[in-house]
């Protein structure tokens, strides 16, 4: 029998510590330490016999293994965020909010599988058969060919896929399932930790691509050690929220592809569809003749976005202005403030300033800067912006514009979209210019102003 010890484990990093400290020593968190059991694995067979073998090292223009090929699932946004389809032999993370569609997105990818014909498993262990069913009648006939397992024990789990061999494996949720070698229940550190390097031998072994589900915490990682995003390949976060019918999911880790790619999505009766045009999406329901409003050409990965900033600056009701934002950094907005208030002359000291990015888009890189800076001033000025007008371009500290990355794919997003203008900064002219799009060089945030609102 196992000999049983006792460690503390970091909820937030997964740091192991043989006593409880009221600060983490791995990542610095405070009350974040929890004491679970441990045992002590005998080594299997098969470990004993490879003990005393030696690796020969080898170089790596020596090395031949298997051509990857890449699976395609027939949800075209989720091959893209994965890089070009599914890799056999992958590990791939998706995290997400409850109620956000992640068991939708999953049964849909099983489907396409099956039909494109690579067998699947899905196994659940938060959802009864006859649950997982009514969902595979809503998502129409191809999801009623997916075989389904009850089951949290892992080792059953492994059991049952190594009887059925399937091509993709998928566990909804890695938090439910356990591993009878460790004590402990289902979802503390020390369960999740072992069974995700399972899976991650079991995948790489027997090449098969496996799925895990990961719950979230309250600032938005997925639960559990840190660790966990360390073993896996792949790291996917669904995003959205329930008032609206769009959903996005951003790669954040990728050993086959790019990262901070998105796919979007839209959520209808029918399950999950693929948004091939996201532009249009976000822009759709653009605000017209009202000021306060721009639009800015952003990047997520290698995939050019155009989406509108609104802002809206009145006076104060009270002694403190408020600051208020979403979808943009509330640090970012103060630094943007003051530069226009130093290098502009706009006072900002007694107004409320509300700053929203439409459609639930996170804007965090910083050539957001001088659409955010167009929309205030357009605010405070009561001057509506140009419609077909869009704005690219970091600010500085001393209101100076200063050039940002793929200028020419933004215009070219742009230009497809029918806008006819775009602000950058001087150092950011593209040689080509596409379609009949007209580029102002700007030097800095007064020029802009002045240009604006003359």
């Amino acid at each position: 029998m196992a000999k049983l010890r006792t460690a503390f484990f970091c909820t937030e990093c997964g740091h192991e510590t043989i006593r409880w400290q009221g600060r983490c020593p791995g990542c610095g968190a405070w009350n974040t330490l929890a004491e679970e059991p441990v045992s002590r694995k005998r080594p299997s067979a098969g470990r004993e016999a490879r003990r005393g073998e030696r690796a020969v090292p080898v170089r790596l223009a020596e090395v031949v293994g298997p051509e990857t090929s890449r699976w395609r699932t027939g949800l075209d946004e989720f091959d893209f965020v994965l890089g070009g389809g599914v890799v056999p032999g992958s590990l791939v993370l998706i995290g997400g909010e409850p109620g956000i569609g992640k068991s939708t997105l999953l049964l849909q990818v099983a489907a396409g599988l099956e039909a494109a014909g690579h067998r699947t498993l899905y196994v659940s262990g938060e959802e009864s058969p006859a649950q997982v069913r009514l969902r595979a009648e809503r998502l129409g006939p191809g999801a009623g060919e997916v075989s389904f397992l009850s089951e949290t024990d892992l080792d059953a789990v492994l059991r049952r896929s190594e009887e059925l061999r399937p091509a993709a494996l998928f566990v909804d949720s890695i938090q439910t399932v356990y591993t009878s070698e460790l004590e402990g229940a289902p979802g503390n550190v020390g369960q999740v930790r072992e069974c995700a390097a399972r899976l991650q031998r079991y995948a790489k072994e027997q090449n098969v691509a496996v799925f895990l589900v990961g719950h979230v915490t309250k600032g938005g990682t997925v639960a559990g050690p840190k660790t966990l995003e360390h073993i896996v390949d792949t790291v996917l976060y669904f995003e959205g929220t329930g008032s609206l019918d769009h959903r996005v999911l951003r790669a954040t880790k990728n050993r086959f592809g790019g990262v901070d790619e998105i796919g979007v999505f839209r959520m209808t009766a029918g399950g999950l569809v693929p948004v091939p045009n996201p532009s249009e999406l976000f822009l759709r329901e653009r605000t017209q003749g009202v000021s306060g409003a721009a639009v800015v050409a952003t990047i997520e990965g290698t995939r050019p976005l155009l989406v509108e900033v609104q802002a809206l600056c009145t006076k104060g009701s009270y002694g403190a202005p408020q600051r208020v934002t979403t979808g943009f950094d509330r640090q970012r907005l103060a630094l943007l403030l003051a530069v226009l208030e130093k290098r502009a002359g706009l006072a900002f000291g007694q107004l409320d300033v509300f700053l929203n990015v439409v459609g639930g888009v996170r804007l965090v890189e910083p050539a957001a800067d001088l659409a955010v800076v167009a929309a205030l001033g357009s605010s405070v000025f009561d001057r509506e912006v140009p419609g077909d007008a869009v704005f690219l371009g970091e600010v500085g500290l001393g209101g100076e514009l200063r050039a940002v990355g793929q200028v020419e794919r933004r215009l070219g997003e742009a230009a497809r979209m029918g806008f006819r203008r775009a602000y950058v900064p001087q150092r950011a002219v593209p040689e080509h210019v596409p379609g009949e799009l007209e580029v102002v060089a700007l030097p800095d945030v007064r020029t802009l102003m002045e240009w604006l609102f003359r």
